[in-house]
């Protein structure tokens, strides 16, 4: 509660100089007087005559309630509605043989896993879905907000699922085609592998030219460290895992993402893996527009009302019940 005029609140002062007059009044001296008052010696007084004050009390609970009114007491009362704006995100994922390389830990493949499900677990209103790609493409699972089921199908994500090889233009291709569709204008594809493209059926550059007609943002990450990593190997004893060359085609990754308007990074541990992540959180935002709304209401008439019922029953009062002769 607020007022709108408080300095009205200084009248109230004057309550102490009517208090004292009225007093000073009562203790006047009377108008008729008897030559004794022994008759009415004894006698009790009576409640009218115990009562008298009332009439005087009501007009100061009048009188503060006018200057009450006067002040304008208000209340105010915020509102606020927020409309959410998600991103439209289609995450590609790479699950070929030699993503089971150890440069990452446990392995390139269940880090990636691990990064992605953070990442998907911090976008609760965005619209999200997941490609998988090898020698083909895979649609796991299509774009929705129910990043439950989402979760559920990135954890069964697991090497072997589809005919081995990198068709990165095929998982492009695939990730495109489910957002193309989409409304809005935040469209994105988040593009991981660790390798360049020898299998589908169709180029890398020209899925990237397809997602740029359709204003698709690309983000593309090469996943792998510099230099050697070990990778398993099929031998006669088992899988054993042996060093070999890291080789991703940073060029062709490098240029789907300038084509369409993303970046491009470059993953060589778990936690540039993470980093890369954090960044394209910070890049993409959802579209947040909050409207606010102050509502003010008058709380002047319930004071007007009582002063007002206070001074008519002073005033009924002083003329019936507690009327005095002068």
């Amino acid at each position: 509660m607020t007022f709108a005029h408080p300095w009205f609140f200084l009248l109230l002062l004057l309550l102490p100089l009517f208090v004292y007059l009225y007093l000073r009044r009562q203790k006047r001296p009377a108008t008729f007087t008897l030559s004794t008052a022994n008759a009415f010696r004894g006698m009790r007084r009576s409640i009218r005559s115990r009562l008298t004050w009332i009439p005087f009390a009501l007009l100061l609970i009048a009188y503060s309630c006018m200057v009450a009114a006067l002040a304008r007491p208000q209340s105010f009362s915020s509102k606020s509605s927020s409309e959410t704006e998600g991103i439209n995100i289609m995450m590609a994922l790479d699950i070929s043989g030699s993503m089971l390389a150890r440069d990452l830990q446990p392995n390139r493949v269940e880090a990636a896993k691990a990064v992605a499900g953070e990442f998907i677990s911090s976008r609760e209103h965005d619209n999200i879905g997941l490609v998988i790609f090898a020698g083909e493409s895979f649609t796991q699972c299509p774009l929705t907000t129910d990043h439950a089921i989402l979760l559920s199908l990135l954890g069964q994500v697991d090497i072997g699922l589809l005919e081995d090889g990198t068709a990165i233009g095929d998982g492009l291709a695939t990730a495109v085609s489910r957002l193309k569709d989409q409304k809005g204008d935040s469209k994105v594809v988040i593009l991981l592998t660790d390798g360049t493209n020898n299998a589908g059926t169709i180029d890398p550059m020209t899925a990237a030219e397809i997602a740029k007609s359709f204003g698709i943002r690309v983000y593309t990450i090469a996943v792998g460290t510099m230099g050697q990593a070990p990778y398993p190997v099929m031998t006669d004893f088992g899988i054993e895992y042996q060093m070999m060359p890291v080789e991703i085609d940073e060029s062709s990754l490098r240029t789907i993402a300038e084509t369409t308007g993303g970046t491009f990074f470059r993953a060589t541990d778990n936690t540039s893996l993470e980093e890369i992540y954090d960044q394209i959180d910070q890049m993409e935002k959802i579209k947040l527009e909050v409207h606010n709304y102050t509502e003010k209401s008058e709380h002047f008439m319930p004071w007007l009302c009582v002063a007002l019922l206070c001074l008519f029953g002073a005033i009924l009062l002083r003329t019936t019940a507690f009327r005095t002769m002068p």
